[in-house]
């Protein structure tokens, strides 16, 4: 893997995709994860605690490699990325998969590529062509419609949901600004920095939602703890943000759209729950408007 990373030969947006499905493969088993976790544990603890685990290991991995300190304005930046995907999506996402099922919540996060596009455009400073946009709507109103009619197994929207829009929200604006900002200090380092900014503000909050946690929470539970540890809010981070600085946050960003597919998948094997035919003609539907995106053209800004 480390040869595809330096291999310069590759166009940086076919090399920016390939990472960035590496990154969406990850995140697609986290809200199955979410689910195995809060079945034991409080979900403050699983939603904060996860940043301060991984923050931890950041604080390691930053102090063993010896990196340079974030300028005041990197900082600045690194604050938002934290809000985003640190602390706001984590949180409202554990809240919201106490009481939803992984595979309705993975509709519901087809709107994160169109919204982390319009953030890349509002803070990136990219400007994808109208083909783009035309793909982007056409993946985001399929799986909205299919979350309406049922696709999922469980009809309509729930309240439980605008709490996970908000999540969705959070993510896109801490995606589009990790990625613009991975183009300076590197993918890896945006998000070890985030998490150890993140520490100082997550520790106690965890401490106390561990008294609610249940006497034995299962190996279930731990085990989908640990995932969002180490995969969901780390190393998925480390592909996904090299992804997003080297082929542009706007496009990467719609392999966001094979998420839900992916995330149903592992919702079937894991969690026993439905899949349905209308699921597989939606993650068609999605594949596709992946690939016509694939071939918009976009503008980039140069970083700075």
């Amino acid at each position: 893997m480390l040869s595809l990373w330096r291999n310069r030969s590759l166009h940086p947006e076919t090399l920016g995709l390939f990472y960035g499905f590496l990154g969406v493969l990850s995140f697609s088993f986290t809200l199955p994860a979410t689910r195995l976790a809060v079945s034991g544990l409080d979900p403050t603890f699983v939603g904060l605690g996860r940043g301060l685990v991984a923050g931890s290991i950041s604080a390691c991995l930053l102090l063993l490699t010896r990196q340079a300190w974030p300028t005041q304005r990197q900082w600045r930046s690194l604050a938002v990325v934290a809000l985003g995907v640190v602390l706001g999506f984590p949180l409202l996402s554990a809240w919201a998969m106490q009481r939803l099922p992984a595979a309705h919540g993975a509709v519901v996060l087809g709107l994160l590529p169109l919204l982390t596009a319009v953030a890349g455009v509002l803070r990136a400073g990219e400007r994808p062509a109208k083909l783009f946009w035309l793909a982007s709507g056409l993946g985001s109103a399929t799986v909205v419609s299919f979350a309406a009619s049922s696709g999922s197994g469980t009809a309509g929207f729930y309240a439980a949901d605008l709490v996970l829009l908000g999540a969705v929200l959070a993510a896109a604006i801490g995606y589009a600004e990790g990625g613009k900002l991975a183009q300076e200090i590197g993918g890896w380092q945006v998000i070890c920095w985030a998490l150890v900014l993140s520490v100082p503000f997550v520790a106690l909050p965890t401490l106390l939602a561990a008294q609610h946690n249940q006497p034995s929470p299962g190996i279930a539970a731990w085990f989908g703890f640990g995932y969002l540890c180490l995969v969901s809010q780390l190393v998925g981070f480390f592909a996904w943000y090299h992804g997003l600085a080297i082929g542009g946050v706007a496009r990467v960003s719609q392999m966001q759209l094979l998420q839900p597919f992916l995330t149903l998948i592992f919702a079937m094997l894991v969690l026993r729950e439905v899949i349905t035919p209308m699921t597989l003609a939606a993650a068609a539907l999605v594949i596709a408007s992946v690939a016509i995106g694939r071939k918009a053209k976009i503008r980039r800004s140069q970083p700075g």
